[in-house]
C-alpha cells in the first residue's frame, strides 16, 4: 500500500456553510461601499495585448500571511495598510528592476472565518481589513505604476450559497441553487471551502462572468485560483475543475481587460495542454512556505523543486509559464535559510523562467536579499524566458543548462548534497567544442576562456550562475543535445534529443549507430531498425541546414540490446524478489499483474532478482510505478552502481494508475538484481520493469 503523500503545508481556510446574514436581496447585504456596487462590464480594448509574454515579478503576500514568525501570520495580516506599505517599497526599490505585481493572496475577503459576498453571491472585501474597498486598492497601485492581484478559491464558497436562493448578478432567474450539483458536492483541494460547480446549467457561466466583470471593473490585472483539480492531491469528478477553468479563460477574455490567470497549487499534469490553453501558468508543486516559525526551510519543499519542474519544461513558454510558488529570499532572519541556499533558491527560479515574486516583508529587506532580487544580469535570464533543464539528475551534483539563440549557454550548476563537492559542467554535454568565455552572473565577473570543462567546489546546496559562450558560434547548427534512449527491443532502439536552437536553422537531423548513418528524420526522435541481438551500439546524432552544412556529433550514448526475444518483464511482486523494511505488495487495478510494491523508501525496498542479460553492458529499464503526489525519488542500485531517479508524480492522489520512464542501467552477463528504495525519504511505488 502506498505511504501517504509527503506532508503538504496546505492553508487552512477557516469557513462555515452559511452566511450569518440572507445575501437573498440587496437591502441585506452589506453596508454600500464603492467596491461592493454592482459590476459593470469593463470597456472592450481594440487590440488585446499579449498577456504574460514574460515571466510576472512582483510581491504577494501569502508568505507573510503563513509564517509563524514573530509579528505576523494569518489572514488577519492581510490589510489595506500593510499592502500599500509592501507596495511602497516595491515601487522605490524594485520596480526599476522589472517587479510590478502586488498580488493580495487569501484572506481579502474573510471575516472571522467567514467568506464574505455580496447580494449575489461576489467576493467583496472585509472592509474591516481593506475599509476603502478593493478598487481603492487597485487605484493606489495603479497611480504608482503597479498592478493589482487577486485570489480565489475554485468553485462557489459555501458561505455564498445561502439554501440556495442567493440571485446570480445579471441572470433573471438563476439563483445559486442553480449553478452547483443538487447534492452539494465539495471541491477544491481542501474540501471545506467550496461546493463544486455545475457547468451544465447556463446559469454557472453568468456567474462566473459575474464575478470576471466585479473584478475587471475593480482595476484587477492579475488573478490567482486556488484549489484546482486535478491537482492539488485530488482527481476525482468532484474535484475534475477543468469546466471552471475554462469558464474563467473566457469570461476574464469578454472583460476586455487584460488579466493575467494563474493556477494553484500542485497541477496535475496530465492536464498541461488544458492549463496551456486555458491560463497563464500553473503551480508545479505545493506551498513552498514551511508553516513554521519561518518563511520557508530547504528540507521542506524548496529542495523538491529541482525535481518536480522537470516534467513541466517543455511546457513553459509566452503566454504561460511554470509557476515555483513565493521567492523568499530578501529578509534572511526570517527567510529560514542561509545565504547560500538563498542564491541557489534564486538561481533555479531565473533558470526556469519562473514567475518572480516576493514573499518576504519588504519593509525589512537586508542588503543582502536586496542584492540577490535586483542583479539584473540573473532577473534577463528569467525574463528570457528559455527554461534549463539538467544533464542528469543521477547525483545530487547538477548541472543545469539552457542554450540560448546566440549560441551562448546559461549554465547552472548546484550542490544539492550535504556536504562540500565539486561540480562540473562537461563541455561534452553542451555540444561545445574548442574553448568558451566563462562569465558569473551573480558576481557580474568575466572568469576568462577555458577548454573542456568548467569545476567549482561548492558549498552544501550552493550554485554558480554562469554565462558560456562558445568560439565562431553560428556558422553551422547547432550539435543536438540530451541524445538518450527511450526503448530497446532485440534489433532496434528508440532515441530522442532536444530541438537545436542555435546556429543555422536546422532541417533535420541523421544518426548514427557505431560510426555509420542508420536514418535520418527531420523531428528530433528516431528509431534505428535493423541492429542485432544482444550488441552493444554507440549513438551519435548530426543536425544539417537545408545548404547540408552539419554540425558536431552529439555526445555519444550507449545502447545495449536485449538478447533474442526480448525485452522481457519483471513484475516487482512476483514471489522470488526480496523485499526489505516495511515494503509491501498491496492490490493495484490498473497494475500489471493487478499488485505493485508499495511502502519503499526509509527501511523499505524491493530487490528484483533474477534479471538475465545477454553481455556486460548498458541497458533501457522501463520502470513502470505509481505516484500520486507530486512526485518521489527513488534510488536504483544495480551491482556496484548506485544512482538517484526523480520520477513525476500525478499531482492527483491516484495512486493506481501506473507511469513509465525509461532508465538506463549497467547489467553484467547473466543473472543481476535490481534495488528499488531511498534511504532518506519516501519513494514512488513499482509495478514492474522491462529490458
Amino acid at each position: 500500500m502506498a505511504r501517504p503523500a509527503r506532508p503538504s503545508r496546505l492553508r487552512t481556510l477557516t469557513c462555515v456553510t452559511a452566511l450569518a446574514v440572507a445575501l437573498a436581496v440587496p437591502a441585506a447585504a452589506r453596508a454600500a461601499s464603492p467596491a461592493d456596487a454592482p459590476a459593470a462590464k469593463a470597456s472592450g480594448n481594440t487590440a488585446a495585448p499579449v498577456v504574460a509574454a514574460k515571466p510576472y515579478m512582483g510581491y504577494s503576500t501569502w508568505s507573510l500571511e503563513s509564517t509563524n514568525f514573530p509579528g505576523y501570520g494569518g489572514e488577519n495580516w492581510v490589510t489595506e495598510t500593510n499592502v500599500l506599505k509592501q507596495a511602497d517599497v516595491l515601487a522605490s526599490k524594485l520596480k526599476s528592476h522589472g517587479y510590478n505585481y502586488v498580488n493580495v493572496d487569501a484572506g481579502w475577503n474573510v471575516d472571522n472565518g467567514k467568506n464574505v459576498g455580496d447580494a449575489y453571491a461576489r467576493p467583496t472585501a472585509d472592509l474591516k481589513k481593506f475599509p476603502h474597498g478593493m478598487k481603492y486598492v487597485a487605484d493606489q497601485l495603479h497611480r504608482k505604476g503597479l498592478k493589482f492581484g487577486l485570489y480565489l478559491a475554485v468553485g462557489l464558497y459555501q458561505d455564498y450559497y445561502n439554501d440556495g436562493k442567493t440571485p446570480i448578478y445579471d441572470a433573471p432567474g438563476c439563483t445559486t441553487k442553480d449553478i452547483v450539483y443538487p447534492d452539494l458536492r465539495k471541491t477544491s483541494g481542501w474540501d471545506n471551502v467550496s461546493y463544486q460547480l455545475n457547468f451544465a446549467s447556463p446559469c454557472t457561466t453568468k456567474y462566473i462572468q459575474s464575478v470576471a466583470d466585479e473584478l475587471a471593473s475593480w482595476g484587477v490585472d492579475f488573478l490567482k485560483i486556488d484549489g484546482v483539480g486535478p491537482g492539488s492531491n485530488q482527481g476525482d469528478d468532484a474535484h475534475n475543475n477543468v469546466p471552471d477553468i475554462k469558464a474563467w479563460h473566457t469570461a476574464l477574455q469578454k472583460t476586455g481587460r487584460p488579466i493575467q490567470f494563474v493556477l494553484s497549487w500542485s497541477l496535475s499534469h496530465n492536464q498541461a495542454d488544458v492549463w496551456k490553453a486555458n491560463s497563464n501558468g500553473w503551480r508545479v508543486d505545493t506551498d513552498v512556505e514551511c508553516y513554521c516559525d519561518t518563511l520557508v526551510t530547504w528540507n521542506n519543499s524548496v529542495k523538491g523543486r529541482w525535481n518536480d519542474v522537470v516534467p513541466w519544461i517543455d511546457d513553459a513558454g509566452p503566454g504561460h509559464w511554470n509557476n515555483l510558488d513565493s521567492l523568499d529570499v530578501g529578509v534572511g532572519v526570517m527567510d529560514g535559510i542561509n545565504n547560500v541556499e538563498r542564491q541557489s533558491y534564486m538561481t533555479l527560479w531565473a533558470i526556469e523562467s519562473a514567475p518572480l515574486y516576493i514573499g518576504d516583508d519588504l519593509t525589512k529587506l537586508d542588503s543582502y536579499g536586496l542584492k540577490l532580487l535586483t542583479n539584473d544580469e540573473v532577473i534577463a535570464v528569467d525574463q528570457a524566458g528559455n527554461p534549463a533543464r539538467p544533464v542528469s539528475q543521477k547525483t545530487p551534483q547538477q548541472v543545469w543548462y539552457a542554450r540560448n539563440a546566440d549560441g551562448s549557454y546559461t549554465v547552472a550548476l548546484f550542490n544539492l548534497d550535504k556536504g562540500y563537492s565539486d561540480v562540473t559542467a562537461d563541455f561534452g554535454d553542451l555540444g561545445i567544442s574548442g574553448k568558451a568565455s566563462v562569465r558569473d552572473l551573480w558576481s557580474h565577473k568575466n572568469l576568462g576562456s577555458v577548454r573542456g570543462h568548467f569545476t567549482d567546489n561548492l558549498p552544501p546546496h550552493g550554485s554558480r550562475l554562469l554565462r558560456i559562450t562558445p568560439q565562431g558560434t553560428g556558422k553551422h547548427p547547432g550539435v543536438p543535445l540530451a541524445v538518450h534512449g527511450t526503448e530497446s527491443t532485440a534489433t532496434s532502439v528508440s532515441l530522442d534529443w532536444n530541438p537545436v536552437n542555435s546556429g543555422t536553422r536546422t532541417t533535420g537531423y541523421d544518426v548514427y549507430a557505431n560510426g555509420s548513418r542508420a536514418t535520418t528524420v527531420t523531428g528530433t526522435s528516431a528509431t534505428v531498425n535493423g541492429l542485432k541481438a544482444g550488441t552493444d551500439y554507440a549513438f551519435t546524432v548530426v543536425a544539417h541546414d537545408a545548404r547540408g552544412r552539419t554540425s558536431a556529433p552529439s555526445k555519444a550514448i550507449h545502447v545495449s540490446t536485449p538478447a533474442t526475444g526480448g525485452p522481457v518483464s519483471y513484475e516487482a511482486e512476483a514471489s522470488g524478489n526480496t523485499l526489505g523494511g516495511n515494503a509491501s505488495v498491496s492490490d493495484c487495478s490498473e497494475c500489471s499483474g493487478g499488485k505493485k510494491v508499495g511502502n519503499l523508501g526509509g527501511g523499505g525496498s524491493v530487490a528484483i532478482n533474477h534479471v538475465t542479460a545477454p553481455k556486460d553492458g548498458t541497458y533501457l529499464m522501463k520502470l513502470d510505478y505509481t505516484d500520486g503526489s507530486s512526485g518521489r525519488t527513488i534510488v536504483v542500485t544495480t551491482g556496484d552502481t548506485s544512482f538517484q531517479v526523480p520520477l513525476p508524480g500525478s499531482n492527483d492522489n491516484n495512486w493506481g494508475r501506473p507511469q513509465s520512464i525509461t532508465v538506463s542501467v549497467p547489467l553484467k552477463a547473466g543473472e543481476n538484481t535490481i534495488g528499488f528504495g531511498n534511504p532518506s525519504d519516501y519513494a514512488s511505488d513499482v509495478d514492474r520493469i522491462t529490458l
